[in-house]
C-alpha cells in the first residue's frame, strides 16, 4: 500500500514538492448524483422552478469549484486548469439527477480533487435551489470514475 504524501518526516502536515514531476496531460472524472421528491425533478426537468435553470445554474457553479479547488481543500496544489465540463442526465425511474464532471491540465498533479469538488459543489447548489420544495433530498454516490496521466499512469473505477 502506497504511503500518506501530505505528512513529512515527522509527521506534520506539509504540501507535498512537485516541483521535479514531470508536466504531463492530466485528466480526472467524478461522478454523483442527487435523489428528490418526484415532484421537485418535474420542477427540474420543465423548467418551472422560481429560481430559474437549476441545471445551468448548478453547472456553472461546479466549473466555478474546479477552479477555486485550491481555496477549499488545504494542501491542493493551485492548478491552470484547461478543461472543466459539468454534464447531466436526468435519471426519471430513480426520481435522481446524475452528474459528471471532467477536468483536465498539463501539469504536475493531477485533478482527481478539482473534478471531486465540481461534483460535490454542482450537488450542492442543487440541493440549495431546491430545498425550498424538498428537504429530504440524498446526495449521494460521489467517486472517482477515472484518472489519467502522471506518473501512476491511467486509474479506472472497475464497478
Amino acid at each position: 500500500m502506497a504511503e500518506l504524501t501530505h505528512f513529512n518526516q515527522s509527521g506534520e502536515a506539509h504540501m507535498v514538492d512537485v516541483g521535479d514531476k514531470a508536466v504531463t496531460q492530466r485528466r480526472a472524472i467524478a461522478k454523483g448524483r442527487i435523489i428528490m421528491l418526484p415532484e421537485t425533478l418535474n420542477l427540474i426537468e420543465q423548467g418551472n422552478h422560481k429560481k430559474g435553470d437549476v441545471l445551468g445554474i448548478a453547472r456553472i457553479a461546479g466549473i466555478m469549484a474546479a477552479k477555486r479547488t485550491s481555496d477549499l481543500i488545504p494542501l491542493c496544489h493551485p492548478l491552470a486548469l484547461s478543461k472543466v465540463t459539468v454534464e447531466f442526465e436526468i435519471d426519471a425511474a430513480n426520481n435522481a439527477v446524475n452528474c459528471q464532471a471532467e477536468v483536465a491540465t498539463a501539469g504536475q498533479t493531477g485533478v482527481e480533487m478539482e473534478a471531486l469538488t465540481a461534483i460535490q459543489i454542482t450537488l450542492l447548489t442543487i440541493y440549495d435551489m431546491c430545498k425550498a420544495v424538498d428537504r429530504g433530498m440524498v446526495i449521494t454516490d460521489v467517486c472517482l470514475q477515472e484518472k489519467a496521466g502522471g506518473k501512476s499512469g491511467h486509474w479506472q473505477r472497475s464497478v
